[in-house]
């Protein structure tokens, strides 16, 4: 071989080198965000409902670590805050972004008109942030957590089995809550109840101090029978709401099974890990390529009955067997 032919071969082979490693590299992490309403940074971590999306997304190739970005956010369930944490996280630039509840939701989709938002809510429509459940239209998707306005009345019936005769409802919710679809639907139930209600306010900032404030106005109204909001944000607050509840004798109707185990008279709720578990598969979807817009709001298929008999005891409520009889769970 001539000496410039091998010079030729050198340079030549040298100079695909570089496109050759380029393609060698492995892509960056695809990025997404959890923002949270109430739950703090450690428990996004920690929490099995949390953990339960992160492992679905794992399942389907996406792992945290390793080709999966996760940044984390909390918005401490101070709702005057949300705006900013909504913003501090679209300002990331995430892919896809999950949440919860309405007000972190609408918080998120006024910070961004683009990036994919998948939220586990109670109706997406009324709250406006979809179109419709099939076709969203926008840039938020997910999961919807009451499978319609009929739920609340059917949580009032439930808990008015249990406290037959019952003529005063209280319902704790915060300030937001009170003028959202539910709300509304929960006023239409007492009324075809012949129930009275009153608004126990919880105020924006979901803390401790809110829930005493809250106990002292529920002291004053004299409820039979409390009804609680279906905000997340009562989840990181549940000792003191269950002690709420417990401190004047009244039994509780709760929208989450673990409220229920942490000592609440009863819950009508739907699986939550099933919930975060189909929040992942359409952050797939997103991360796939496919617009919010196009994926459909997924829908619970059935409600669960849990009743904590403890509790019944210690407030002085006898359990209909009837109504035991079609607990799915029954805490003992």
């Amino acid at each position: 071989m001539l000496r410039r032919e091998f010079i030729a071969l050198i340079g030549g082979g040298a100079a695909a080198w570089p496109a050759f490693t380029r393609g060698q590299q492995p892509r960056s992490p695809r990025r997404i965000a959890i923002v949270a309403p109430g739950r703090s940074e450690e428990e996004l971590r920690e929490n099995p409902y949390y953990r339960s999306f992160i492992e679905e997304l794992a399942k389907r190739g996406f792992v945290e670590g390793k080709n999966l970005s996760v940044d984390r956010f909390s918005g401490g369930g101070q709702m005057d805050s949300y705006l900013n944490i909504a913003q501090t996280a679209v300002n990331k630039h995430p892919e896809a972004i999950l949440t919860a509840a309405p007000e972190m939701t609408l918080a998120l989709s006024a910070a961004t008109l683009t990036i994919p938002i998948v939220t586990l809510i109670g109706d997406p429509v009324a709250t406006g942030v979809a179109v419709s459940l099939a076709k969203p239209g926008g840039n938020v998707t997910g999961v919807t957590m009451d499978g319609g306005m009929e739920l609340h009345g059917k949580r009032l019936s439930l808990l008015l089995e249990a406290r037959p005769g019952a003529s005063r409802l209280a319902y704790l919710c915060s300030s937001a809550a009170w003028n959202r679809p539910q709300a509304a639907a929960v006023r239409i139930a007492s009324q075809s109840l012949n129930l009275s209600l009153t608004h126990v306010d919880l105020g924006t900032a979901l803390n401790e101090a809110a829930y005493s404030a809250a106990y002292t106005l529920m002291s004053g109204s004299a409820p039979d029978v409390l009804l609680v909001s279906d905000e997340p944000e009562h989840l990181s607050n549940r000792k003191v709401l269950i002690d709420l509840a417990a401190k004047v004798r009244v039994p509780a109707m709760y929208p989450f099974r673990d409220l229920a185990l942490s000592g609440g008279f009863m819950a009508y709720y739907r699986d939550l890990h099933d919930a975060f578990r189909q929040a992942a598969e359409q952050v797939e979807q997103i991360l796939g390529g496919i617009s919010p817009a196009k994926i459909p709001f997924r829908q619970p298929t059935n409600f669960k009955l849990s009743i904590n008999t403890k509790t019944a005891m210690q407030i002085g409520v006898t359990v209909p067997p009837t109504l035991l009889a079609s607990a799915d769970e029954v805490i003992e």
